[in-house]
């Protein structure tokens, strides 16, 4: 019996191949350089995609594979993904949600920690020779005790705002509407209005396109030139531009982002601002989670050709 065909859309890592190549007959597209003579031979075997996150599956792309039955998302975020085409044509999309909560809200607060102590730059002061040379490195700001907002009481959001309570913070968060498993937090309105209660403003939205750009001037101004912002959802839901005139100017104190238009060709403005953190979108990077999403990941396209229920359908 021959293996069905999956379109690959990005690398994965060895273990997650290793199970790929032994159920799948794979297509590399992401190593192929003329694509589109690529799918014009292929493209009408192709029953699956395996994408990711970011990279997610264009309508262009979902209508050149007329064979094409299931979208699997390698990460939670599934925005890239036309949901709109896969619908029109009974195509199933899935992601890998829960496995990867922990790991991204750990993330965040090492990142709201390593920005607001000044870790990267104190650790280059020890490194160079400046402590010995020039003495102690320039006081910085405390955390424990400040004022935090969430944008987005999902998963992530929630995990963050219960890591963020160890350290006596203030916290309130912004939703659709109160959420009941949140009672020891506040509820507050608009992102706007939550900025401007917030020292450390944590962006968790789940991306769509009723969120994109959701924060922008506004919500800068609001949080203010001594606030923190920090993204750890998609860079869809910041307006760049906006975040970059404020970090310029001074109105916003200070960025700690890991998602980027374009990335990871992303905006050069970002590198010379000295208040801003720069991390590779890694906050689901850790060897634990990435085999999680991998095999969570391969266990919807196993299923779906199996005739079983989906583990984490999208639709």
């Amino acid at each position: 019996m021959s293996k069905p065909d999956v379109l690959q859309l990005g690398p994965y890592p060895e273990w997650d191949m290793e199970r790929l190549d032994g159920l799948f007959t794979m297509h590399p597209l992401f190593a192929v350089d003329d694509k589109a003579a690529y799918l014009a031979e292929h493209g009408g075997k192709i029953r699956a995609i395996a994408t990711r996150g970011e990279l997610g599956a264009t309508r262009a792309l979902i209508e050149a594979l007329p064979a094409l039955e299931i979208i699997s998302v390698y990460g939670v975020g599934f925005d890239a993904v036309d949901l709109d085409a896969a619908r029109e044509r009974g195509i199933r999309v899935t992601n890998t949600p829960d496995v990867l909560t922990g790991d991204v809200a750990d993330f965040g607060i090492a990142m709201m920690l390593c920005l607001s102590r000044g870790m990267i730059g104190a650790e280059k002061w020890a490194r160079s020779g400046d402590w010995a040379a020039h003495g102690t490195y320039p006081a910085q700001r405390r955390v424990f005790g400040k004022r935090a907002g969430v944008l987005g009481l999902g998963r992530i959001g929630f995990e963050v705002a219960r890591r963020l309570s160890g350290f006596d913070m203030e916290i309130a968060y912004s939703d659709i509407g109160p959420k009941d498993y949140a009672r020891d937090w506040q509820f507050v309105e608009n992102p706007e209005e939550l900025a401007a209660r917030s020292d450390f403003l944590f962006v968790t939205l789940a991306a769509s396109k009723a969120t994109r750009h959701t924060v922008g001037r506004r919500v800068f101004e609001a949080l203010g030139p001594e606030g923190m912002l920090i993204n750890i959802s998609r860079a869809s839901n910041i307006d760049e531009e906006a975040l970059l005139s404020a970090l310029e100017s001074g109105k916003l104190g200070a960025a700690a982002l890991d998602v980027f238009e374009n990335e990871p060709d992303f905006d050069a403005r970002f590198r010379a601002c000295r208040n801003v953190l720069l991390q590779p979108h890694l906050a689901s990077g850790t060897v634990e989670t990435r085999k999680a999403m991998g095999k969570l990941m391969i266990d919807n396209l196993e299923a779906h050709f199996a005739g079983v229920a989906l583990p984490t359908p999208v639709i």
